[in-house]
């Protein structure tokens, strides 16, 4: 059995996306993975807390056990609700 494991840590920002590649331990969870990159402190969720978090594009809770080869993104919260945003659009179309 694998005693390490490799992971990318990823924030998109506005104009650069910062990767961050790890190697932890096994059994090790986002929130390990979020304390060895530096990167979850110098993000902020919406509510001032810390940021919500992804493996591959599905939502998982900072407890949530990786795998090798995951890649953990740190979501940025919605500025604009992508309905109101798409009504705004067709009414400016009309």
């Amino acid at each position: 059995m694998k005693r390490e494991i490799r992971v990318e840590v990823v924030h998109a920002e506005r104009h650069r996306q910062v990767v961050r590649p790890l190697t932890l331990g096994a059994g090790a969870t986002v929130a390990d993975a979020l304390a060895a990159s530096g990167l979850g402190g110098a993000v902020v969720g919406l509510d001032g807390g810390p940021p919500e978090t992804g493996v591959w594009g599905r939502r998982v809770p900072p407890d949530h056990p990786l795998e090798d080869g995951d890649r953990i993104e740190l979501l940025r919260p919605l500025l604009v609700d992508p309905k109101d945003a798409r009504r705004r659009r067709a009414a400016r179309g009309a």
